[in-house]
């Protein structure tokens, strides 16, 4: 555990997350270790924290205060994140100002007092944490925002639009994982974001090629990533895997993650009565995994840019995708994967051009893994931290016109 000194800034991180971990989680974590050694402390605020999850327990022991924003217990707060967050992006899709005021109210207290030099509002989507943001903006207390998604369905309700636009335009800066994500939120908001940039997240892998899974037995295919259909897209890929020819074919396809819609997909392979479809937990030995699989697969709906395309390319696997957030973005058709439209008709092309070059597949792995060496930085994660820390020694000139009553 690292020892408080004075005269440190101070920074506090604010996770929209709703579960125990994710990716969107790994770049402001493991920023933290440097931003520690650039002279900051750090406090991470959550709706609540499973301090038994071994990620939130590394952080703790590096000295970083946790603090929720709504402590209750631990099974049953779980349970209202999960039906709060369908609530908000199935029915009702507002800015959700009085669902989570409780929240909000408890986030401006704790930052009002501590007085951060900086907060980090980290986001799932590319709104779903303005709303604290804009308490920064009106405490005049210097924030940036991440962004791990935009969605093309999924736009800001009108009458919220003016406060988040606000938000967007006085951060001290705003981080998308991808151009398209950027770009859409532009869109999405009317307004060009000059103070934007994109940002990459870090890649846990190896920059290597791994050795190549046999193909005697057949060709596995992994599909990494939580286990929920509206974002995910999991039951594109099955409906497709239904078809004659895919029975047929020596093909695997295995979802590893967890997630709300497991027994939803779990149904759906047994109703088209499929045997080439496994399902396992999520795996944290990504490496020790692309050992027994030949490619990645990910129908997804939306997405920002998934470690678990970075990943796979790094150690040497091509990739078949749909064309969501910024996965084309670093993906070449026909070099280093595969790409298809978010349908069972335009998805399934791009799998039969994937079965048509297997025998290439441990080539375009070669040259995808050449991708990721060249052109993603090898501790995004510094350069993270440098960015911020640079940020936080710049005297803030926050305005803003009015401040709506929220």
């Amino acid at each position: 555990m690292r020892k408080k000194q004075i005269n440190r800034k101070k920074i506090s991180i604010l996770t929209c997350c709703l579960d125990d971990w994710g990716g969107s989680e790994e770049l402001w974590a493991r920023s933290i270790p440097y931003l520690q050694d650039m002279g900051n402390d750090i406090t991470v605020y959550k709706n609540s924290f499973n301090k038994l999850h071994p990620s939130i327990k590394h952080i703790s022991d590096q000295g970083v205060d946790l603090i929720e924003l709504n402590p209750s217990l631990f099974i049953l707060n779980r349970v209202n994140r999960h039906l709060s967050y369908l609530f908000n992006r199935i029915i009702d899709r507002s800015f959700h100002i009085e669902s989570v005021r409780y929240l909000i109210v408890n986030f401006r207290n704790n930052i009002s007092r501590n007085r951060p030099d900086l907060v980090v509002i980290s986001q799932g989507i590319n709104f779903d944490g303005l709303h604290f943001a804009y308490e920064c903006l009106k405490l005049n207390i210097p924030y940036v925002i991440i962004s791990q998604k935009a969605v093309d369905f999924y736009w800001p309700q009108i009458a919220d639009k003016e406060i988040m636009r606000q938000t967007f335009q006085n951060a001290k800066a705003c981080y998308f994982v991808s151009y398209h994500n950027l770009h859409l939120t532009e869109e999405q908001f009317g307004v060009k974001l000059p103070n934007s940039r994109v940002i990459f997240n870090p890649i846990k892998t190896k920059r290597q090629p791994l050795k190549y899974p046999a193909t005697t037995n057949g060709f596995n295919l992994a599909c990494i990533g939580r286990l929920f259909i509206i974002d995910k897209g999991q039951d594109i890929l099955i409906k497709i895997l239904s078809q004659k020819k895919w029975r047929e074919r020596p093909i695997t396809v295995t979802f590893i993650g967890d997630g709300i819609d497991a027994t939803n997909l779990k149904d759906l392979v047994n109703f088209h009565k499929l045997t080439n479809v496994k399902f396992i937990a999520y795996q944290y030995d990504i490496e020790n995994l692309w050992l027994k699989y030949h490619a990645l697969i990910l129908p997804s709906r939306s997405e920002g840019l998934p470690l678990a395309i970075t990943e796979a390319m790094a150690v040497g696997r091509p990739v078949i995708i749909t064309n969501s957030g910024g996965n084309a973005e670093v993906v070449e058709e026909g070099i280093t994967g595969f790409i298809g439209e978010a349908n069972k008709y335009s998805f399934d092309d791009a799998i039969e051009r994937a079965w048509e070059s297997r025998e290439k597949w441990e080539a375009m792995g070669v040259l995808a893994s050449e991708f990721i060496q060249n052109n993603i930085p090898k501790i995004p994660e510094h350069n993270f931290a440098q960015l911020v820390n640079d940020l936080i020694n710049e005297k803030p000139t926050l305005s803003i016109s009015h401040y709506p009553n929220v």
